[in-house]
């Protein structure tokens, strides 16, 4: 992969013939420079546009969130009424006041449907496409997961700046990496970084299992890149080799994460805990980052409810939705309205889903009530990005088991997400058998168009 002298030498930096040898990030077989030669081809469609996916880890129950069935049995529908939102026939929980006022802003989509009913399993499904695990690992995706396709294919997009991050979003009872950030069987370099912590007084600390590795590099490539400049080989190196150096090389980020150049009324909108990584998030879409990642934590306040697995073995799934639905209807419907604001809401696409919906029965135990991991059905959010709002796409079956009209898989979503970054979702790359493998077998969803 990265090949450097030893640090401790008299140079210090990578020589060159190790620098041209490998084109400064080898792919097994494609380099970083190559891949900005494919884009510059038409694999990739130039354009500005950012994803936001807040990842709800956990399973987030539709029945208690946005497909709510008033009128099945006392064991099926659930403790909470649906209430009218500001578009006539769109209903939604009773505890989504907020989200109420802004349905005009954004879409539901109440068919999604797919076969893994383990969480990471999940992740893995709904984030690459395919269920397979990677060899030698507890949770990883065998197949590469959406952040790190922008990351191999949207290299060159914002000199100073990773093309995907994650937030935030390190996975409470799991492995240390967050949704959608798994490189797969493609090489180490495009895994996302995770940053977590110290947001809203502007430090920055990275995940050192994931990323302490470029972070040692960056010192490295700052001596290379003066090495270079200094003896004039940067002069030699063709145009796409000294943009990959630029992206490395350069540092746009730090200013994306000090969240004191914000207004202090922004700032105190969106509220403390992850209000403010996903206050983070927008400024670094806005920046120039083309997918971001922020993971919706469940609440500890009065519960002991950190996510949204709602078994009754776990918590009470009452207490634990009156614990969190506040603060999650108020950060959904602020950030929903600061992309407005911003002038954002045709470029970044918000992505509000979990990894599956939970079990129509409700489950029982010693006064608590619950429900079991389901993903034949679940409800997805999304606004900005253009799409067409105001509306709900799919419906389920009176009980919320699975879809009755229009069932979509998570193909389906992750298509539409590469669509509107300008990523074609049928771009076959090669596993490591050398069959060529489509980014997505799904198709975006003509309704959002």
């Amino acid at each position: 992969m990265f090949c450097f002298e030893d640090a401790t030498g008299p140079q210090g930096w990578m020589r060159r013939r190790d620098f041209l040898r490998a084109g400064f990030l080898g792919l097994g077989g494609l380099t970083l420079a190559e891949m900005l030669r494919q884009e510059a081809r038409g694999a990739v469609t130039p354009n500005d546009a950012a994803v936001i996916l807040l990842f709800v880890h956990g399973g987030p129950s539709h029945l208690e969130t946005y497909d709510l069935k008033p009128d099945a049995p006392d064991e099926i529908r659930g403790p909470f009424r649906p209430i009218s939102t500001n578009v006539p026939g769109i209903d939604i929980c009773e505890h989504l006041p907020k989200h109420a006022e802004v349905a005009h802003r954004f879409s539901l989509i109440r068919s999604c449907t797919h076969d893994e009913a383990d969480h990471f399993a999940g992740h893995r499904r709904f984030l690459s496409g395919f269920g397979k695990l990677k060899p030698g690992t507890g949770y990883e995706s065998y197949h590469p997961q959406v952040g790190a396709v922008v990351n191999r294919l949207l290299y060159d997009q914002q000199p100073g700046l990773p093309p995907a991050v994650a937030v935030g979003g390190v996975v409470v009872n799991g492995p240390d990496y967050a949704a959608g950030v798994s490189e797969g069987y493609w090489s180490s370099v495009y895994r996302v970084p995770i940053v977590n912590g110290g947001l809203r007084d502007a430090s920055l600390t990275v995940d050192p299992s994931r990323l302490g590795d470029r972070l040692a590099l960056r010192q490295g490539f700052d001596r290379l890149r003066r090495g270079l400049e200094a003896s004039g080989t940067m002069d030699a190196i063709d145009g796409f080799n000294h943009k990959a150096v630029e992206i490395l090389t350069t540092g746009k980020a730090q200013q994306a994460f000090d969240l004191t150049q914000e207004d202090p009324r922004i700032r105190d909108r969106y509220g403390d805990g992850y209000g403010q990584e996903v206050l983070t998030a927008v400024r670094l879409v806005q920046a120039g980052v083309r997918f971001v990642t922020v993971r919706a934590p469940g609440s500890g306040v009065g519960t002991k409810a950190y996510d949204w697995d709602d078994h009754a073995v776990n918590w009470d799934l009452l207490g634990a939705m009156h614990a969190r639905l506040p603060k999650y209807d108020h950060i959904v419907s602020t950030l929903i309205n600061d992309l407005y604001d911003r002038g954002l809401d045709r470029r970044v696409l918000l992505v509000v889903t979990g990894e599956f919906g939970r079990t129509p029965r409700l489950e029982n135990q010693n006064g608590r009530i619950g429900r079991d991991h389901w993903p034949s059905a679940m409800s997805i959010l999304m606004a900005g990005g253009g799409i067409k709002t105001g509306q709900v796409i799919g419906a389920t079956d009176k009980i919320g088991a699975r879809p009755s009209q229009r069932p979509l898989d998570p193909i389906d979503i992750l298509a539409t997400i590469y669509r509107h970054l300008g990523i074609d979702p049928q771009l076959h790359i090669p596993d490591p058998a050398g069959r060529p493998i489509a980014l997505s077998h799904g198709k975006p969803i003509a309704e959002l168009y």
